[in-house]
């Protein structure tokens, strides 16, 4: 049990700096160039370790079919979760953007009840009104006073829930191996991006700072902390094990304060409170209402 927790608590800490990380970044650099280097340390880093763990094997058990249908199912939580919660981060502060990223489980219920066919309950419609609720205490500075940057980013980070969301109830309708296919979808990842990078004609200075935060995002964030949660998942029980996740904002606004000197928002916190509180209602009637 205690090595459950340390795979989860790396995990926790590696996802809490993701904002912060990305907000340095993206100072300089558009979304597609921070998502195209980062995503190749990801890959090459899950590339590794599926060598390593003999899971590269496999592969020559995949047909075409089983290549198109992994990246449906992963391009969702790998491409496009990521180029949204860049380009909304890029417009609003980086704590806030990430608080509202934080609607991604609420996201995953709602489609289990499209994809997965579970019930659509009144606790679920509770939590969902709760977390929406959150998400506009948290994007205005004052409620519901907003800018149109606010707006814009908004909308984004809600759309990277939304891809995140898909992504989890894709991932439970077709099993596929976790590691193996996150390696795949993050290739596929980082080529999507060098087109667009290509097409648009934007090139970028880069230097060693920026290469460090490529690879800790690729590398920690995006790579090693997936497959430390996997093992968290696998070694303990699920429920109790994904409750813990619900820290990782919390210790985000951390980073954000003491790096970027982002100040701590009352009401960020309140709508952080509101969204967790969603989640947690719709948690409390899993087993009864699934």
């Amino acid at each position: 049990m205690k090595k459950t927790y340390l795979y989860a608590g790396i995990s926790i800490l590696f996802w809490s700096t993701l904002a912060t990380v990305s907000k340095l970044l993206l100072g300089t650099l558009s979304s597609y160039q921070v998502l195209m280097y980062s995503a190749l340390f990801a890959a090459l880093t899950l590339l590794a370790v599926n060598v390593i763990n003999g899971k590269i094997k496999q592969l020559r058990h995949y047909r075409a079919k089983d290549y198109l249908l992994t990246l449906l199912i992963c391009l969702p939580g790998t491409f496009l979760y990521y180029v949204f919660l860049y380009l909304g981060t890029a417009k609003m502060a980086a704590s806030q953007a990430f608080i509202i990223n934080y609607l991604w489980p609420i996201m995953s219920v709602l489609f289990a009840c499209i994809i997965l066919k579970e019930r659509l309950t009144a606790r679920k419609c509770i939590a969902f009104a709760l977390s929406f609720l959150g998400v506009l205490t948290v994007a205005g500075g004052e409620l519901f006073h907003f800018n149109a940057e606010t707006l814009i980013g908004t909308g984004l980070c809600v759309l990277a829930a939304v891809s995140y969301g898909l992504f989890t109830a894709l991932n439970q309708k077709w099993s596929y191996d976790e590691q193996l296919s996150t390696m795949l979808a993050f290739f596929a990842t980082f080529l999507l991006s060098m087109l667009i990078n290509a097409l648009t004609g934007t090139a970028a200075d880069i230097g060693v700072p920026h290469l460090l935060g490529f690879a800790w995002n690729g590398i920690f964030v995006m790579a090693i902390a997936t497959v430390t949660w996997a093992l968290a998942l696998k070694a303990g029980g699920t429920a109790k094990i994904s409750n813990l996740a619900y820290i990782t904002p919390f210790l985000s606004l951390v980073w954000t304060f003491f790096i970027l000197h982002e100040p701590i928002e009352p009401l960020s916190l309140i709508g952080l409170a509101i969204i967790v509180l969603g989640i947690f209602i719709q948690l409390k009637g899993k087993a009864g209402d699934a």
